[in-house]
C-alpha cells in the first residue's frame, strides 16, 4: 500500500472506500450526513506530520450501498472494520455531525480503540418527536424527488451566510456531495439518526482526551449547545470557529485544521 491509495475494506454486507495519507499517528475522521470522506479534504491534505485516515460510510460516496441496515451500531462495527483492516489499535476519532454521533457509539462499545476524541459540529441528545417527523418527511421527499431535493431542502441550514456570499465553491461542492449520495445510503441514514439512543449519560463516562468544535453560525448544533457538550466531559477543550456554520472543516479549513492540529500537539 502506497500513500494515497483508495482502500476497499469489506465490512458485514458492504465495502467501504478508505483513504490513508500520510505516517505518524494516527487520526480516523468521520464524515457527516449526508457527505462523504471529500468533506475532510482539507485536513487530509494539511495535517502533514500525522497519519490521516478518512473513510466513506456504508451508503455514501465511494463506499457501497446496501439496501438495509443502518444504525449506528452498524456505522461504528464499520469504523472497526477499517481499523482492524489498517492494523490499528487506537486512534485520535474525529467526527463531525452524524459523525459524531456514530464516535458516541464507539466510545461505548469500543473505547478501547479510541486515544481521543474530536466533536465536530454534533450533539449528544437522541431527536425530539419534531425532529424524528422531520426525519421522516425527508426520507420521503428522498424516495419521491431523489438525492438532489434533499441538497435544495438542507443546503441553507448548512453553511454560513458568509459562506454563500464569498465561496460559491464551497456550497457547489456541498450540493454535489448530497445530491451524489446513494437513496439507499441516503435514507437508510435517515432512519438510523432518527432511531439513535440518547448520548448524553456517555459524556460523563469518557475518559479520554476530547475536543469539541463549534461553527459560531450553525444552525443544527448552536454554539451554546457544543458548549455545553464541552463542559459536560471532563477536562474537554472548546473551540469556535467563525464565519461557519455546520461544516466548518470546508467552510473554515484553516482555522479548523489548525484548531485540530493544536490539540493533536497536546496530546505528545
Amino acid at each position: 500500500m502506497t500513500t494515497g491509495d483508495l482502500l476497499r475494506v469489506p465490512a458485514d454486507d458492504a465495502e467501504l472506500a478508505v483513504e490513508v495519507r500520510g505516517q505518524g499517528a494516527s487520526v480516523l475522521f468521520i464524515h457527516g450526513f449526508p457527505f462523504n470522506r471529500s468533506m475532510w479534504r482539507h485536513q487530509l491534505a494539511g495535517l502533514s506530520r500525522w497519519k490521516r485516515i478518512a473513510f466513506d460510510l456504508r451508503g455514501a460516496g465511494a463506499s457501497s450501498a446496501p439496501a438495509g441496515g443502518y444504525s449506528m451500531a452498524r456505522y461504528a462495527r464499520d469504523v472497526v472494520h477499517v481499523l482492524d483492516a489498517l492494523e490499528l489499535d487506537r486512534v485520535v476519532a474525529c467526527g463531525l455531525s452524524m459523525g459524531g454521533y456514530i464516535l458516541f457509539e464507539l466510545l461505548r462499545r469500543h473505547p478501547e480503540r479510541v486515544r481521543a476524541a474530536v466533536l465536530c459540529n454534533t450533539k449528544a441528545e437522541s431527536d425530539s418527536p419534531d425532529a424524528r417527523r422531520g426525519r421522516d418527511e425527508m426520507a420521503t421527499l428522498a424516495e419521491r424527488e431523489g438525492p438532489a431535493a434533499v441538497a435544495d431542502r438542507l443546503l441553507p441550514r448548512l453553511l454560513a451566510p458568509s459562506t454563500f456570499a464569498a465561496h460559491p465553491e464551497v456550497v457547489a461542492q456541498v450540493r454535489e456531495m448530497i445530491a451524489g449520495t446513494p437513496l439507499p445510503g441516503l435514507v437508510g441514514a435517515l432512519r438510523a439518526m432518527r432511531d439513535r439512543p440518547d448520548s448524553t449519560a456517555t459524556l460523563g463516562a469518557i475518559g479520554v482526551p476530547v475536543l469539541v468544535v463549534a461553527g459560531e453560525d450553525d444552525q443544527i448544533a448552536p454554539p451554546g449547545g457544543m458548549r455545553a457538550l464541552a463542559q459536560t466531559i471532563a477536562g474537554a477543550q472548546f473551540a469556535l470557529i467563525p464565519a461557519a456554520a455546520h461544516l466548518a472543516p470546508l467552510e473554515q479549513p484553516l482555522a479548523t485544521s489548525r484548531v485540530l492540529a493544536d490539540f493533536l500537539d497536546g496530546l505528545g
